[in-house]
C-alpha cells in the first residue's frame, strides 16, 4: 500500500483493512498480522470500528499502530479479536534521530517516539508466545538477544519499509531476521508493506 499505510487514516482505509482481514479469517486463518504503522493512530474510535468487525470471526489480529500523548508516542503492536483489543507491545529500540530523540525532554520540547529498552520482550497472544520485533529492532542485537532469553514460540517481524525503495534495507531487515530465528530454531512471521 505504499505511502499510503498508515497515512490514510479514513474510514474507508480502515474498512477495506478489514474486508481484507476479515476474508483471510473466512478461509480459516486465525492469527493475520498487519505490518508497522498499518493502522495508523491508535484510538477508542478505531478500536471498536475493528472490534466489532472481527465479532463474526474467531480471527486474532496483530496490527502496529501509534499511540500518541502529549508527550510523544509509542510504535506498538495491537492484538485485536472480536472480543476485545489490547496494546500488545512497545518498540523497545526506535531508529534514533528520526524516531527516538532522546534530547527533546532535555531542550524542553516533547514528541518523538519513546523507547521502552527492557519491556515486553515477549508477549502472550492467541495462546502462544511471540517475540515482536519492529523495523530498527530486526537490524540490531540487543532486542533478538532480550528477547530469545525468555523462549519465545514465534518471531514476529513488521515493517514499513516503503520509503526504502530502489534499496536493499528491507532484503537486509528480512535476511537479519531469518538469521537470528534459524541460530535460535524459531519460526518467523514476517509483515512488510513496501
Amino acid at each position: 500500500m505504499g505511502a499510503s499505510l498508515g497515512r490514510d487514516t479514513s474510514i474507508e482505509r480502515h474498512r477495506d483493512l478489514i474486508a481484507t482481514v476479515t476474508d483471510r479469517a473466512s478461509g480459516g486463518a486465525r492469527s493475520i498480522v498487519l505490518p508497522e504503522s498499518a493502522l495508523g493512530f491508535w484510538t477508542p474510535t478505531v478500536e471498536r470500528l475493528w472490534v466489532r468487525a472481527l465479532q463474526a470471526t474467531d480471527a486474532t489480529v496483530i496490527a502496529g499502530a501509534e499511540v500518541i500523548d502529549a508527550g510523544g508516542y509509542d510504535n506498538v503492536l495491537i492484538a485485536i479479536s472480536g472480543d476485545a483489543a489490547r496494546l500488545l507491545y512497545r518498540e523497545r529500540m526506535p531508529v534514533p534521530g528520526s524516531m527516538w530523540q532522546p534530547w527533546r525532554p532535555l531542550l524542553g520540547a516533547s514528541g518523538g517516539a519513546r523507547a521502552h529498552f527492557f519491556s515486553n520482550p515477549v508477549v502472550t497472544v492467541a495462546g502462544g508466545r511471540i517475540a515482536p520485533l519492529i523495523c530498527y529492532e530486526q537490524l540490531i542485537v540487543w532486542p533478538v538477544l532480550q528477547s530469545m532469553l525468555q523462549e519465545p514460540d514465534v518471531i514476529i517481524a513488521v515493517g514499513n519499509g516503503w520509503w526504502t525503495k530502489g534499496t536493499s534495507i528491507v532484503a537486509i531487515q528480512r535476511a537479519s531476521t531469518q538469521a537470528w530465528a534459524r541460530l535460535f530454531d524459531k519460526p518467523v512471521v514476517f509483515s512488510f508493506n513496501t
